[in-house]
């Protein structure tokens, strides 16, 4: 696997990165990327422009772009759904295919640097946007209020 960027940040500069990211990319092009969720969307067809416009060639990744991207989109889990960047261990780089994920307060690790090439590799079926609707609010199954039948909880009564 060929890291995206070279050196590629640790986990403890992620945030760092990600502010530089943005800097960079708004000096170019004003893009609404303020760390919202909805802004998530704007990743999705910020990376659908460069599959659609074959950056690099026919059938190549704009690496950079992507990992930028994906590093905004972990960060914006970070700030607003409590996930902290981790690196991910020799096995964990193999499933993930990746240096770095976020890991959520239900303990659950996520892959937003793969969800935006996945993005790119197969454009609608994966959004971005999506995947913040899919783990944001997931508790862990010990949570007494994932067992307890509390209010929101996925086993309550109807």
């Amino acid at each position: 696997m060929r890291p995206a960027v070279d050196p590629v940040p640790a986990a403890s500069q992620m945030r760092h990165y990600v502010a530089e990211f943005v800097e960079r990319v708004n000096a170019r092009a004003r893009l609404p990327l303020d760390y919202s969720v909805g802004s998530l969307r704007v990743v999705d067809l910020v990376v659908d422009g460069l599959r659609r416009g074959g950056a690099g060639g026919a059938g190549a990744r704009p690496l950079e772009a992507l990992f930028g991207f994906g590093a905004y989109a972990g960060e914006v889990l970070v700030r607003k759904a409590g996930a902290v960047w981790v690196e991910l261990d020799r096995d964990q780089r193999e499933v993930f295919g990746q240096p770095l994920g976020v890991r959520m307060p239900d303990g659950r690790l996520w892959n937003p640097l793969g969800k935006v090439l996945k993005r790119f590799d197969h454009g609608a079926e994966e959004s971005v946007a999506l995947l913040y609707l899919q783990i944001h609010g997931r508790r862990r199954r010990s949570d007494p209020a994932y067992l307890g039948g509390g209010e929101g909880s996925p086993r309550r009564a109807s």
